[in-house]
């Protein structure tokens, strides 16, 4: 798409006479970015001449980090994008539909730009609002300016006539941009991609493929890409909008793209637009909070404290919402992992665990399943007793027993009981092999010249 010109290069040149100084506006509009037309006929030839002449300028682009581009071209072009802004916000008149080849030739030329090599501090670590750690790119004052450009079009222009050049490959472009390690372009580039799927209808399915693909290539791929947190919210606007009983293909996003973005080492970054997404589904259909919870407890990290600490905090906002029926089939595995995550050595994983004790419905659920979920949970009460280094911990662990006895005393005391009786037998077990082992070192200490090596000597002759 290059810039066209479609004012005509040799228009009839008036002459400067009395009448005709007349007849030029004596107050131009104020702000207004461009010459005021004339009241004649060529005056938005004139006026349509300065716009391509402002839009032709702006597609020279400057890195701002080669010492020969001249600074104050830069602040020229600058001033030229603002005065295209100006034009784009006006509502004076509409756009004319010739400047949009031009238009939209200008943008992809600023915007469509190889990225920078990804730093280290942005993929390994980087959190959530951590603006120290992100990279901002120079080219952002002008870039800023075309965003805004960009954004105007796709609101206030009919999608039908931008679809020439907002096509499926504008889209891929737009996606890969996402990787920028600016926070300032990505949060940009969410609001323009986010209105290009409310306005272009027809483009919605491959919009939703196009953000899916970049989602399992992280996962499965690469585990490197800067933007999954913007995409994510895009992605929770439209899960919000998805009418119940959900579609067969939403379901499979849910299942195949959602729940594997649980299993990366950067989650933290993206856990909380990730963690929206996935409650929208189960609060419209409750049903699907079996599949959620199986699949979260399937890729539960074993060595990442901070992320089990946001999967807690994710499970107990989920049994808010599970459909009850399935209470009963849940209380189980959700209860042995939280068991397991309060025997944890590190003290953040030991009290979040246990603080989900008091949620109700969490203890509503375990109370469904009282006979398989309470010989777990109390053995795990009784090892945190004995064996946890935090006094922390060892407190609320005594909170959550007391509270455990008083839903059921009988059970709780036949539950002690019966790990008593593990013990017991388990210290016999062990009595008998220490006695199995003295019997073999004494019976090896009366044949131990067997044992011995013989001594042998070599003579050389020579």
């Amino acid at each position: 798409m290059g810039i066209r010109r479609d004012s005509p290069k040799n228009s009839p040149r008036k002459k400067t006479t009395l009448k005709h100084l007349f007849d030029l506006d004596p107050k131009p509009y104020v702000g207004s970015p461009f010459p005021s037309p004339h009241r004649g006929g060529g005056g938005t030839d004139y006026e349509h001449d300065g716009i391509l002449s402002a839009i032709s300028y702006c597609t020279s682009v400057f890195t701002f980090t080669d010492p020969q581009e001249s600074p104050s071209q830069q602040d020229l072009k600058r001033l030229k994008l603002m005065d295209v802004v100006s034009l784009l916000k006006s509502p004076k008149k509409p756009l004319h539909e010739q400047l949009f080849s031009p238009l939209m030739s200008m943008v992809s030329v600023n915007l469509f730009r190889p990225l920078p090599p990804p730093s280290k501090t942005s993929i390994v670590s980087a959190l959530p609002d951590d603006e120290e750690l992100s990279t901002f790119t120079p080219l952002w004052p002008h870039l800023q300016l075309v965003y805004d450009i960009l954004l105007s079009l796709v609101l206030n222009v009919d999608s039908k006539k931008l679809k020439d050049y907002i096509d499926h490959q504008f889209i891929r472009n737009l996606l890969y941009l996402f990787q920028s390690e600016d926070p300032r372009e990505r949060e940009s580039l969410k609001n323009v991609f986010h209105r290009i799927y409310s306005r272009f209808t027809s483009y919605r399915s491959f919009m939703r493929k196009a953000m899916n693909e970049v989602f399992l290539h992280y996962v499965f791929e690469t585990e490197k890409h800067c933007g999954i947190g913007e995409l994510l919210e895009i992605w929770g606007s439209i899960i919000n909008g998805f009418g119940v009983p959900l579609k067969e293909e939403h379901k499979l996003f849910l299942m195949r793209v959602l729940l594997p973005l649980h299993k990366p080492k950067g989650l933290q970054v993206y856990h909380r637009q990730l963690a929206y997404c996935v409650s929208q589904f189960v609060q419209k259909e409750p049903a699907l909070g079996g599949v959620v919870v199986r699949g979260i407890l399937r890729y539960w990290p074993i060595t990442n404290c901070h992320k089990e600490v946001l999967l807690i905090g994710e499970l107990e906002e989920l049994v808010e919402n599970i459909d009850p029926d399935q209470y009963r089939t849940l209380a189980l595995p959700l209860c042995s992992r939280i068991t397991r995550c309060f025997n944890s050595c590190n003290s953040q994983v030991a009290e979040r665990a246990l603080y989900v004790w008091n949620n109700e419905q969490f203890v509503k659920m375990a109370s469904e399943a009282m006979k398989e979920v309470f010989p777990v949970v109390v053995e795990g009460m009784e090892r945190n007793l004995k064996l946890h280094w935090s006094k922390s911990v060892k407190q609320l662990t005594e909170n959550v027993k007391a509270m455990l006895e008083e839903m059921d005393p009988p059970l709780y005391d036949k539950c002690l009981r019966e790990i008593h009786h593990r013990e017991s037998e388990a210290h016999r077990e062990q009595i008998k092999r220490q006695q199995k082992w003295d019997q073999i070192e004494t019976a090896a200490a009366k044949h131990s010249h067997f044992l011995q090596p013989t001594k042998t000597i070599c003579v050389s002759s020579h």
